[in-house]
C-alpha cells in the first residue's frame, strides 16, 4: 500500500508516508481557498444542471452520472489553475552506498617480489592463468607486475570481483574514488553520477587509475570524504592502499572534534592491502636537534631500520651541507662522522657528536651504503635543515608590575643559552623612570625606533591596562608579527586581562574573542585539561617527548587553579591547547580556552588565560616550567630570521624538489628602518642576483645572472626551473649593504613515496579497528562478500511539487475522462 501511494505521489523507495499537506500557489487562490471550493463546487452543480435541462429523455441515473463526470473533471480544471502544490514527507529505504576508495600514489608503483604461492593467489583472483609459480600480467612474469597492475586486473576480471558482486548480489551502489594528491587527497570520482556501477562501468574506472599521487594523505583524504562527499546513504567504505602514510593529518589521531578522520567517515571501513609485508630494505632517518648554536657541541642522531638483512654490516655516513646565509659561496660539505654498523636488530640508533664552527641554515645528510636485492634505494639518504645561529634570541617581556610568572621567567631566560643576560629586555611600567634609563635589563620605552623594536624575535604581553598600550605599540606588534613572522605571548593577569585588549589592534590577533565585560573568575579551583591537539604540540610536551604519562603528570602537576580570566569564544583559525573543564564560552557548547594559538600572517600568537604557570615549578623545580618556555620560544623565535637580519631575508619554499617542478625563491626586503623596499627605489626595479644549476653529471656549472621582480612591496620572487638533479644555489645581493644572501636547495628524481618498499600493515590493522571494519589482503578480498556490513540506511525527505505533475494528477484526470466517455456511451450519446 505504502509503495503505490508513494508512486501515486512521486516519491521512490519510501517506507512510510508521515505526512501530505495541499497548498495553493497561484496569487488569485493563495489565502482564498473559499474561491476555489466556490468556483469547484459552481462547476459541479452548472454541469448537472446543464444535463438535466438539456438531456430530458435520459434516465436519472445516466443525467447524475455524465453530470457529475463533467462536473469533476471542470472542478479539476479549476483546481488546477489554482496551482495546488503538494508537501509531503516521507521514510526513505534508499539503495546503501558503498565507497570504493583506490590509492593512486606513486608507491602503487612499486614492484614487490612476492612468494610463489603468494603470485598465484593473487592470479587466481584477478583470474589469470597459472603457469607454474607465476602469472601473466601483461608481462612474461607477475613478479615484476606493479601494485597498480594488480589492482587493474582485478578490477577487470571478467569472472567479476567484489565490487561487480555487491552491486549484483546485495543491490549497493558502488562509486569508485580514487587519490592522488599533490599536498592534499585530491579525492575525485571515477565516475558520473548518472553512470551505473556495473562491470563494463568499473572495469572503465579502473583504466583510468593513475599513480602519479607524490604523497600518500590518508588523514586528508579520509576527511575529504566525511566533508565534500558526505552522504547519508554511506554504508561502509572499501580501501584500496599499500598505507604509505607520509604526508597531512594522521588518520587515527583525535582533531579538534574529538573525532579522529577515521570516525568522522561514520561507517566502517573495509581495508585491502597492497605490497609487500617485508622486503630486503634499509632506511636511515637523520635527526639533528631543533636547534643548535655556532661552536657548542650538538648530538647528530641517525636511525637505521632494516628488514631482511640481519647479520648484516653497512657503512653509515653524515655530513652537512650550507643551505642559505651570508657569503656561504665557497662552504664544501662538512663531514660529521662515519661509522660501520652491524645490523643486528630491526631499528637501531647512531649518535654522532659534532660542533659547529659556522653558522647559517644546514642540510643534515645521512647516507647508507645500497645493499643487494634492496626494494628501493630512496630510503638510503636522509635530509634534515637545521638552522645553526651565532646570535641570541631577543624576547621583550611587556609588563605593569613584578608578578611571579614575571620574575621567574626572566631568571629562566636569563639561564638559557640561546636568549642570555643580552636577550631578555623587559617594559615594566611601574619601574622607576632613572631605572628604566640606566639599568641594561629594562627598556625605557615601549615604542622605540622600529630598527631595534622589529629586532625583537618574540614578544610578551602582560598584565597591562588599555591606557598603557599606544596605538603606535599596537600597529607595530601587529606589523612585527603579521609581516616579519615574531611571535608573540599574551599572558592574561588578574588585574586588567585580556578585556583590556578589546577595540585595539592586538584583538584582531588574538586565537580568542575578547568581551570588555567579562571579568575575572575566581569562584571555583579548576584543573585544566589539555586537548587532543594540545597533547601533540611540541611546547605542550613536558618531560620526555615519547612519554605520554610523564607529560600528564606533569600538567597535572600544575595543582588546581584558583582564576583564569575568560573570553567570549574562540577564533575559527585557533587551536585550543588546554581548556576549562566545566566552563564554556558565550555559545553555551565550546568550553573556555586556556592556551591556545594562531597563526597570524607570518607569526604565530599564543593566548594563556593566566599567569600561574610558575606554579609547574613546585614539585619538580624548573624541569618542566623551563622545559616549557624554552620549547615555546623555539617555537615562536626560530622559525624566521633572527634580531636584524629579518631587514634581509632570501628563502627557498623547500629545500628539496623533484626534478620538473618550479623552486619557488623569495626575498623579503626592507630598508635601514624597516621600511619595505619597492622596485621604483632599485636599479632596473628589481633585485639582481645569479643563479648556479648542476649540469648532468651532478657538478656546479657557472653561474648566470637573474633578475627578481616585484610581487608586492617589500616581496620579490620568482620560479626557477628544476631540470637536472643535484644542487642549486640562488644569491641575491642586497641593495642596502651590498652583502650577498644565498639559499641553496637539492633536486631529487623520486618522491617520498618510494622511501619505503613495505606495506604499512599496522596502519591497515588500525584504520579498520577503529572504524569496525575488517583488514585483509588483496588475494583474500572475495571472503569480504558475506561481512560486509550495510548499515540500516534511512532517510527522511520533504518534497514539494506541482500536485499537477505527479502520477495522482494524471490517474485522476484519465481516470473521469474514461467514467464520461462510459456514461456517455452507455446513454447512446457517443
Amino acid at each position: 500500500m505504502t509503495e503505490t501511494l508513494g508512486w501515486l505521489l512521486n516519491i521512490r523507495n519510501a517506507s512510510s508516508i508521515d505526512h501530505v499537506q495541499v497548498s495553493l500557489a497561484a496569487p488569485w487562490a493563495s489565502g482564498n481557498a473559499f474561491w476555489v471550493i466556490l468556483g469547484c463546487a459552481a462547476a459541479f452543480a452548472a454541469s448537472l444542471w446543464f444535463y438535466a435541462k438539456f438531456h430530458p429523455r435520459l434516465s436519472g441515473w445516466a443525467r447524475c452520472s455524465l453530470g457529475a463526470a463533467r462536473g469533476l473533471l471542470l472542478a479539476l480544471l479549476i483546481f488546477t489553475l489554482a496551482d495546488p502544490i503538494l508537501q509531503v514527507t516521507a521514510t526513505n529505504d534508499p539503495e546503501p552506498v558503498v565507497y570504493a576508495v583506490f590509492d593512486g600514489t606513486e608507491s602503487m608503483t612499486i614492484a614487490d617480489d612476492l612468494l610463489p604461492e603468494t603470485r598465484e593467489a593473487l592470479a587466481a583472483v584477478v583470474g589469470l592463468q597459472t603457469q607454474g609459480s607465476s602469472a601473466a600480467l601483461g608481462t612474461s612474469e607477475s613478479a615484476v607486475a606493479s601494485r597498480a597492475q594488480w589492482l587493474q586486473a582485478y578490477l577487470q576480471n571478467p569472472d567479476g570481483n567484489l565490487l561487480t558482486r555487491l552491486a549484483a548480489e546485495r543491490g549497493v551502489q558502488i562509486e569508485p574514488f580514487i587519490f592522488d594528491g599533490q599536498n592534499t587527497s585530491r579525492l575525485r570520482r571515477l565516475l558520473r553520477a548518472d553512470e551505473k556501477s556495473d562491470a563494463t562501468e568499473l572495469a572503465d574506472a579502473a583504466i583510468e587509475l593513475t599513480t602519479e599521487g607524490r604523497v600518500t594523505a590518508l588523514g586528508d583524504m579520509l576527511h575529504d570524504l566525511s566533508t565534500q562527499h558526505r552522504t547519508s546513504r554511506l554504508a561502509s567504505v572499501l580501501l584500496f592502499s599499500d598505507f604509505a602514510q607520509n604526508a597531512g593529518a594522521p588518520p587515527l589521531n583525535e582533531s579538534r572534534s574529538g573525532l579522529s578522520p577515521v570516525q568522522r567517515v561514520g561507517a566502517p571501513i573495509y581495508t585491502i592491502g597492497l605490497g609487500s609485508h617485508s622486503a630486503v630494505d634499509i632506511a636511515v632517518d637523520v635527526q639533528p636537534p631543533p636547534k643548535m648554536k655556532k661552536a657548542e657541541r650538538a648530538t647528530i642522531a641517525v636511525r637505521v631500520n632494516q628488514s631482511g638483512l640481519t647479520g648484516e654490516t653497512v657503512d653509515v655516513n653524515v655530513y652537512a651541507e650550507p643551505l642559505e646565509g651570508e657569503s656561504l659561496t665557497g662552504m664544501s660539505r662538512i663531514t660529521v662522522g662515519t661509522e660501520t654498523l652491524p645490523l643486528d636488530s630491526s631499528v637501531m640508533y647512531i649518535d654522532m657528536p659534532f660542533t659547529p664552527e659556522q653558522a647559517g641554515r644546514f642540510a643534515f645528510i645521512a647516507e647508507v651504503t645500497p645493499q643487494i636485492g634492496e626494494a628501493t634505494l630512496e630510503n638510503n639518504t636522509s635530509v634534515r635543515a637545521v638552522n645553526i645561529i651565532d646570535d641570541y634570541l631577543r624576547l621583550m617581556f611587556v609588563e605593569n608590575e613584578p608578578t611571579w610568572e614575571w620574575r621567574f621567567v626572566k631568571e629562566v631566560f636569563h639561564r638559557d643559552r640561546l636568549v642570555g643576560m643580552r636577550g631578555f629586555r623587559t617594559f615594566l611600567r611601574s619601574a622607576d623612570p632613572k631605572v628604566r634609563q640606566n639599568n641594561e635589563l629594562f627598556l625605557p620605552t615601549l615604542t622605540p625606533q622600529r630598527s631595534e623594536f622589529f629586532a625583537n624575535d618574540v614578544i610578551f604581553l602582560g598584565d597591562m591596562p588599555a591606557a598603557a598600550l599606544s596605538d603606535r605599540f599596537c600597529e607595530m606588534t601587529k606589523e612585527f608579527v603579521g609581516q616579519f613572522g615574531g611571535g608573540l605571548v599574551v599572558i592574561a593577569g588578574p588585574r586588567f586581562g585580556p578585556s583590556q585588549l578589546n577595540g585595539t589592534a592586538l584583538a584582531d590577533m588574538l586565537p580568542v574573542k575578547v568581551d570588555g565585560s567579562m571579568a575575572l573568575r575566581d569562584d571555583k579551583e579548576f584543573e585544566p585539561r589539555l586537548t587532543p591537539l594540545g597533547l601533540q604540540t611540541d611546547f605542550m610536551q613536558l618531560g620526555d617527548t615519547n612519554d605520554r604519562r610523564e607529560n600528564v603528570a606533569a600538567w597535572k602537576s600544575l595543582g588546581k587553579l584558583p582564576w583564569y580570566q575568560p573570553v567570549q569564544g574562540v577564533h575559527s583559525q585557533a587551536t585550543v591547547l588546554a581548556e576549562h573543564p566545566f566552563d564554556l564560552c558565550s555559545d553555551g557548547k565550546t568550553p573556555q580556552p586556556l592556551i591556545a594559538i594562531r597563526r597570524y600572517g607570518a607569526g604565530e600568537v599564543v593566548y594563556v588565560s593566566f599567569n600561574e604557570l610558575w606554579r609547574l615549578r613546585r614539585m619538580h623545580g624548573e624541569k618542566y616550567y623551563r622545559q616549557f618556555w624554552s620549547q615555546l620560544i623555539n617555537r615562536l623565535g626560530l622559525s624566521h630570521a633572527l634580531g636584524a637580519q629579518k631587514r634581509f631575508v632570501v628563502r627557498a619554499e623547500r629545500d628539496q624538489y623533484l626534478v620538473d617542478e618550479k623552486a619557488l625563491i623569495s626575498v623579503e626586503a626592507y630598508d635601514e628602518n624597516f621600511e619595505p623596499l619597492s622596485a621604483a627605489t632599485l636599479a632596473g626595479g628589481a633585485l639582481q642576483g645569479e643563479l648556479e644549476t648542476p649540469d648532468d653529471s651532478g657538478r656546479a656549472m657557472l653561474p648566470r645572472e637573474i633578475t627578481i621582480p616585484e610581487l608586492r612591496t617589500g616581496r620579490f620572487e620568482i620560479r626557477v626551473p628544476v631540470s637536472r638533479q643535484g644542487q642549486y644555489v640562488v644569491r641575491v645581493k642586497d641593495p642596502v649593504t651590498d652583502k650577498v644572501s644565498e639559499v641553496r636547495f637539492q633536486a631529487t628524481g623520486a618522491s617520498a613515496e618510494l622511501r619505503s618498499a613495505v606495506r604499512n600493515v599496522s596502519l591497515q590493522n588500525d584504520i579498520a579497528q577503529q572504524s569496525g571494519g575488517i583488514a585483509v589482503e588483496l588475494q583474500e578480498i572475495d571472503s569480504l562478500l558475506d561481512k560486509i556490513e550495510l548499515k540500516d540506511v534511512r532517510e527522511e525527505v520533504t518534497r514539494n511539487e506541482p500536485l499537477w505533475g505527479t502520477p495522482l494528477w494524471f490517474v485522476l484526470l484519465v481516470g473521469l475522462m474514461l467514467g464520461e466517455w462510459y456514461s456517455r456511451k452507455r446513454a447512446n450519446l457517443a
